[in-house]
């Protein structure tokens, strides 16, 4: 399994899209085996998702996702974490253990430049 975290640093960014990076977790089990980060390779409507899906991601974690990211998504199989702060190693572990959940926090309010 590939739990990717969008991220500013080593913290989860509020917005999916404009994201530094994604810190990119393998997991067996529960246990966590490496981890990588991947540059934010650009915001364009449609594509990030289409791009961690190529990556082999089956969760991503973010702070807030637009809804056609959302939509895409779950088109794919991926399952979609919204609502979450803080640490991306903890955010990937505790997703593991069962103990994040998805907030359904979807922006409605942002520029596509």
């Amino acid at each position: 399994m590939k739990i990717a975290v969008a991220c500013e640093g080593k913290s989860i960014t509020e917005h999916f899209g404009h994201c530094e990076a994604f810190a990119v977790f393998e997991a067996q089990g529960t246990q966590i085996v490496n981890k990588q980060f991947i540059p934010n390779p650009g915001h364009k409507p449609g594509f990030l998702p289409v791009f961690l899906h190529e990556k082999g991601v089956n969760v991503i974690i973010s702070g807030g996702m637009g809804g056609g990211a959302v939509d895409i998504f779950n088109e794919k199989g991926i399952e979609v974490i919204t609502g979450a702060s803080g640490d991306a190693d903890t955010a990937a572990n505790n997703y593991l253990q069962g103990k994040l959940k998805s907030t359904g926090s979807v922006c409605h309010q942002h520029s596509h430049e």
